[in-house]
């Protein structure tokens, strides 16, 4: 008697499947960005320009989307020193916008950042545009004249997955 290994063969694809972690950590040193972190995915690059505080300035983004959540490092350089605070309190100000959330908020130190008052970790909770709640985690910190965003947003981001992205971000030299 002779038996088809077709079933056999499908059970252990799905097993092997449901083992697979839905965020497969890897380090990143995103190109032109000067920090180094892990990401749970492989991340697209954009660019555009946008208007903050007054000023049209180039935004570049990395981003990727995993287990449900998006996770990007938002860029964007200030003219001058006067401007990095109030670019620090826009991005904040237009996460929180975003999606109409209540916000908490806690001091966020990056190694190899330049310290500002103004840096800070935020939990929003709100909602998207079609009405599903969502929560995102956003890190604002500076170097130099550079002000960066990182954010972690989905229905639930486990807080394993908060965690482990941003305690892994340093600037680099």
């Amino acid at each position: 008697m002779r038996f088809s290994s077709g079933p056999v063969e499908a059970v252990l694809l799905v097993a092997l499947a449901a083992c697979t972690p839905a965020l497969d950590w890897r380090a990143a040193h995103l190109e032109g960005s000067g920090v180094a972190m892990l990401l749970p995915c492989r991340p697209d690059r954009h660019e555009r320009v946008v208007r903050l505080a007054g000023v049209d300035l180039r935004m570049q983004m990395h981003s990727c989307h995993a287990a449900n959540a998006s996770f990007s490092l938002t860029y964007v350089d200030a003219a001058q020193p006067a401007q990095v605070g109030a670019l620090l309190d826009e991005l904040r100000g237009r996460a929180v916008a975003n999606i109409a959330g209540v916000s908490t908020v806690r001091p966020f130190a990056v190694p190899g950042a330049t310290p500002n008052e103004r840096s800070a970790q935020l939990r929003i909770e709100g909602r998207l545009p079609d009405g599903k709640g969502v929560t995102e985690h956003a890190a604002f910190f500076v170097k130099g004249l550079r002000v960066y965003q990182a954010s972690a947003i989905g229905e639930a981001v486990s807080a394993d997955a908060v965690e482990t992205f941003f305690g892994a971000i340093k600037v680099t030299p």
